[in-house]
């Protein structure tokens, strides 16, 4: 029987002397940090008031709840903002790949489309100008033809109606010829002479009062079937230099008549290249604001690219600064619940009352 007190004093005193040193060992985990060091004042000055120990039990296991909660708080409110965070992430690249379709697209209708249509259609107006500026070429030239023509026309006229003229003075003079004089005959021949001078040789006519000519030297003006002949053949003469001012003039109403329609022509050619202009000026003002309005949209969604991304990369930063600041906040709840956790247990012990911080 005293072996078995024996035997069960040592054991009280053995389990005494343990939970002491574990006490030892809580209270020197406590008061490696300011949170421990706080809970132990706590108890400390509730040992020394003698408060009841169920208070300073109930007090730390609040505590524990509120850590607790605040923890559950904090991850819950992480958890949202990681929602947030990876929705907005997700918007951002949405929203900076359509910003690269858009400019892409953009660039691609620019390069394929409308700076070669411009290019089509200034070509175009190019070209059309040159034939218009051909055509009032054409234009003045015709012109300038026209009132050469119209000189020489003139001045041939002249010509024949001074031959005719001539003419007219031969025969008369011819008409006063009775018994002719050598006198009056070398007048005769002269007028003739003069009729040769005014008649170009080129003219058609010229042949004809060369051979006068040579008739009337070799005439004897006192014979009148001589003069007779002389005559008709002036009269053949006069009538010849009619018909051909008649042919002239007959020739040059039509040459006015072709002229004014070939001036008609190139006018109306000049007022359809003058349309073409004008529609295809409408489709290069069209084609231009257009462009501006394709580099502007271009640029802008280039813009908004840069701007998408720098709130992305600025998103990802303040979020990778907030995942610190969580954990580190999470790490600060581990170890204050860890503490207190260690401080309710160190109250639940059997004796506390020698605790010094």
């Amino acid at each position: 029987m005293k072996s078995i007190i024996l035997i069960a004093l040592i054991a009280v005193a053995f389990t005494a002397r343990v939970q002491e040193r574990n006490m030892a060992k809580v209270q020197a985990d406590l008061a490696k940090s300011n949170y421990g060091k706080a809970l132990l004042h706590l108890v400390e000055l509730h040992s020394m008031a003698g408060g009841p120990v169920q208070e300073l039990i109930d007090a730390i296991e609040e505590l524990i709840n509120d850590l607790e909660e605040e923890l559950e708080e904090l991850e819950f409110n992480f958890q949202i903002r990681t929602n947030e965070h990876n929705a907005l992430v997700v918007s951002l690249e949405q929203d900076i790949q359509d910003a690269v379709i858009d400019v892409n697209n953009t660039q691609d209708t620019l390069d394929n489309l409308l700076y070669p249509r411009r290019a089509q259609i200034q070509d175009k107006i190019d070209s059309v100008l040159g034939y218009q500026e051909d055509n009032r070429k054409n234009y003045d030239e015709a012109i300038l033809v026209r009132e050469q023509e119209h000189e020489a026309f003139e001045a041939q006229v002249a010509e024949l109606n001074d031959a005719t003229a001539s003419v007219d003075d031969a025969l008369a003079l011819l008409a006063s010829l009775t018994n002719p004089s050598l006198l009056q005959i070398r007048r005769f021949q002269n007028t003739l002479k003069n009729i040769e001078n005014k008649i170009r040789s080129r003219s058609r006519m010229a042949p004809m009062i060369k051979a006068l000519i040579s008739l009337a030297s070799n005439q004897n003006f006192s014979n009148q079937d001589v003069l007779k002949n002389i005559v008709d053949a002036l009269n053949d003469f006069r009538n010849a230099v009619v018909d051909q001012i008649n042919d002239l003039t007959a020739q040059e109403a039509q040459d006015v008549v072709d002229h004014e329609a070939y001036l008609e022509q190139l006018d109306d050619e000049h007022r359809e290249f003058q349309r073409q202009i004008d529609r295809a000026t409408v489709d290069l003002t069209a084609t231009n604001e257009k462009i501006d309005s394709m580099v502007e949209f271009r640029d802008q969604r280039a813009a908004d690219q840069k701007q998408y991304t720098a709130e992305l990369e600025l998103e990802n930063n303040t979020y990778a600064e907030e995942t610190d600041i969580y954990t580190n906040t999470k790490n600060e709840f581990t170890r204050e619940l860890g503490v207190s956790e260690q401080a309710l247990a160190l109250v639940k012990s059997v004796d506390f009352s020698n605790i010094k911080v």
